[in-house]
């Protein structure tokens, strides 16, 4: 009775994809009513698990650090053609979306997924334990990335307002694919043992469970139908942004909103994934997906926005404001303490869960 079972679970992670897709293709730039909405969010939802399924079929055939790599670089790839989409159809009403959209994906991962993986898997062992070099590596990139592309536009003087002049920004472009390919490089060729998951001794875990890898086959048939459940997700929640940013207005909250709202949607299938791996002691996993978003969001997005500011229409806001930039510098002073010991309690999670928390309540009311 059990195989049946196993059938159908599969069978489900290939339909609902496809019919994401076809819901995308259905709505589209179009205005939709509200049932229409509550049905694209449905499919959101389902293309969203279906991800995490295919993510992690992926990763148990390459391994770690592959894994959660692959998943980090495909959603960050399509966040990226959200964020240049919307802004090419809004134009000077979306100039701040690219540095909304990557600060609130900085701290949905650093706090709210770093968070909830070490609330987790603290809740299970008693302590939750990773690998300090290679998660103290992912913080200091992070933090450098963060700070070129985010911060330093408030005080540059070459332009008014918090953006960079072309060469400045060239500058930022050029030094985050840097940063973020020496990062690549480092993790999965040089010093790939520092990202594995460890146990409670320290030491490296072997494989995951007791299931053998899937097939080649199997695993290239999970990265296209993950491809497509991004793509739904990515398209799909542009599709209902045009009602959440009527709701945001009607409400009378920040236009900032709307970059959170997106970043959350996107950042689903990491946050699932990051989770399930923190259930399954490998903390290190979930530290991988997090700075690994985080690093992706920053290094690949500031690139391509860099370049496709040559044709958009209006200026590209990259800068901070006061409020940010102290969450930020308390973001990766707490992120440092909790990582260099290579083990957190309960309190490191809830200290990271409270300043999302922080982070949501501020982009509510500033």
């Amino acid at each position: 009775m059990r195989a049946p079972s196993r059938t159908l679970a599969e069978q489900w992670t290939v339909v609902v994809p496809v019919v994401a897709v076809v819901a995308l293709i259905f709505s589209w730039g179009r205005h939709l009513p509200v049932f229409a909405v509550v049905l694209v969010a449905l499919c959101l939802a389902g293309a969203v698990l279906a991800a995490v399924h295919h993510a992690e079929v992926i990763a148990h055939r390459v391994g770690e650090p592959f894994g959660s790599l692959v998943l980090a670089v495909a959603v960050t790839v399509i966040e990226v053609a959200l964020i240049v989409t919307l802004m090419a159809d809004g134009g000077t009403k979306y100039s701040s979306l690219a540095r909304d959209t990557v600060f609130a994906a900085v701290m949905i991962t650093c706090n709210g997924i770093i968070g909830l993986s070490l609330l987790v898997g603290a809740l299970r062992r008693g302590l939750a334990v990773f690998n300090a070099e290679g998660s103290g590596t992912a913080l200091s990139s992070v933090a450098a990335l963060a700070t070129l592309t985010l911060v330093l536009p408030t005080f540059t003087t070459s332009k008014p307002g918090p953006e960079f002049s072309g060469p400045q920004l060239a500058f930022a472009a050029i030094s985050s694919l840097c940063l973020y390919g020496l990062f690549v490089a480092v993790q999965t060729v040089r010093h790939r043992d520092y990202f594995l998951p460890l146990t409670q001794q320290g030491e490296i875990q072997g494989t995951d469970g007791h299931a053998p890898p899937p097939s080649r086959r199997v695993a290239l048939q999970s990265l296209g139908l993950l491809l497509v459940a991004l793509v739904a997700v990515v398209g799909n929640a542009k599709a209902i942004s045009p009602t959440l940013e009527s709701g945001v207005e009607a409400a009378g909250l920040p236009h900032a909103v709307v970059g959170v709202v997106i970043a959350l949607l996107v950042l689903l299938p990491e946050t699932l994934a990051a989770v399930r791996a923190a259930r399954r002691d490998r903390v290190q996993t979930s530290l991988n997906l997090g700075l690994g978003s985080a690093m992706a969001s920053i290094g690949l997005t500031v690139p391509a926005i860099a370049l496709a500011s040559i044709w958009l229409p209006g200026p590209l806001l990259l800068g901070l404001g006061a409020t940010h930039m102290v969450l930020l510098t308390l973001t990766v002073v707490v992120s440092a303490l909790t990582i260099l010991p290579g083990r957190a309690t309960l309190m490191q999670g809830g200290i990271h869960l409270v300043l999302f928390a922080a982070f949501v309540f501020l982009a509510v009311s500033p």
